[in-house]
């Protein structure tokens, strides 16, 4: 028994080199499994580095050949990118974009609806969602992503990219004759155009189009105190002002758009009625009595002049828009001719100069006969348009 330990001392001794090197075996083991490690996560970053590179490159083509207008190798450029990096949103919205170009919406579509599931406030993915909503005639999303774009995240400068969006939506308002609407859109643009003198030239012609002729004057005046050389704003303050009836002070900007651009010829046909209505009101102040009765006499012959042109043409069958007063000539033409006939004879200096009451009784008769005409029978003339638009002047109430 006592020789019993020794022998299963020896019975072990043939695993203690297994055991003595153990630990060498799993230090060189895991040694190996870093240096393998380390090796196959440097051939991946090398193979994503390589794929980044190619669809970098790719992509370059691809926005080069985009920014010229070759849609259809961009196209293929921004797919060959995308196999190498498939979820990169840059790239995906610049291959909707040429798509768009070759007019294949709806494939471009399909790549903007999702970006903007992934990215609703991006802005330039909004605005091309909101042009395709426009060119379908979906006029309720259209304005939504219209909205959505204004106040959406833009690279670069954010609020002339959100400017640029409220022009393209107040454009699309105004073909869609959505006045009221563009009128909004443009008093929230006006307050961030600032000094500007070519933004508030363009805000002062939108203004001119909504029929806002009050804000379309001002904007212009805005832009001429910035730039007085600027025959743009000349014709457009001359245009505001006399949609006003501000006749003499459209005269004084169309004189100077004019001046600077001869070959304006709306600015200088309206010119030329600004200068008649000044010209033939005799109702103007500080107007002398011998002057102002001369300008009766040839408003009632001009007058007399469109009621026989107009005296074949049956009357308009429709009431007068407002109901005559008493007194006031009759809205036919045999009436017209039979006031205008009687009272011919007292249209002369002298009476006019010792009756001034006639001076707004043959005005009245020569105010009844230009409206009537209006539009009834052929184009009037420059003067009987002049007389139309005294007659708006100073019509009764």
């Amino acid at each position: 028994m006592i020789h019993e330990p020794k022998r299963l001392s020896l019975s072990f001794q043939w695993l203690s080199p297994y055991l003595n090197r153990k630990p060498v075996m799993l230090t060189l083991l895991t040694g190996l499994t870093i240096v393998l490690f380390l090796a196959v996560s440097g051939l991946s970053r090398l193979y994503h580095a390589q794929q980044a590179s190619l669809a970098v490159r790719w992509a370059g083509r691809g926005v080069d050949d985009l920014n010229a207008g070759r849609y259809k190798a961009a196209i293929i450029e921004f797919r060959t990118a995308l196999l190498y990096d498939r979820g990169n949103g840059a790239y995906q919205l610049s291959l909707a974009q040429a798509l768009l170009g070759l007019t294949r919406t709806d494939e471009a579509y399909a790549y903007l609806i999702n970006l903007w599931q992934r990215e609703p406030e991006n802005g330039v993915v909004n605005l091309e969602l909101a042009r395709i909503a426009a060119g379908r005639g979906e006029r309720e999303r259209a304005l939504r992503f219209y909205n959505n774009a204004i106040y959406a995240t833009w690279p670069g400068n954010q609020e002339t990219e959100r400017r640029r969006v409220r022009l393209e939506l107040i454009d699309y308002l105004l073909r869609n004759k959505a006045g009221t609407q563009a009128e909004s859109e443009l008093i929230a643009l006006e307050a961030n155009v600032g000094e500007n003198a070519a933004q508030q030239t363009l805000l002062g012609n939108l203004f001119l189009r909504v029929g806002d002729y009050g804000r379309a004057l001002a904007a212009f005046r805005a832009s001429l105190k910035l730039n007085s050389e600027n025959p743009a704003a000349e014709a457009g303050a001359g245009s505001a002002a006399f949609e006003m009836g501000q006749y003499a002070e459209a005269e004084q900007y169309l004189e100077k758009a004019v001046a600077a651009a001869p070959a304006d010829t709306a600015s200088a046909r309206l010119l030329r009625t600004a200068k008649d209505t000044v010209r033939m009101d005799p109702f103007r102040a500080q107007i002398p009595d011998r002057e102002r009765d001369k300008i009766v006499m040839d408003a009632f012959a001009t007058a007399g002049d469109r009621l026989k042109a107009c005296q074949a043409t049956p009357a308009p069958s429709a009431a007068p828009t407002k109901k005559p007063a008493a007194g006031s000539p009759g809205t036919t033409w045999q009436g017209l001719s039979e006031q205008w006939t009687a009272l011919r004879p007292q249209i002369t200096e002298k009476a006019l100069r010792d009756h001034p009451d006639l001076v707004n009784t043959a005005m009245n008769l020569v105010f009844a006969i230009e409206r009537q005409a209006s539009g009834a029978c052929g184009a009037a003339t420059e003067a009987d348009q002049a007389l139309l638009l005294i007659a708006g002047q100073h019509e009764e109430n």
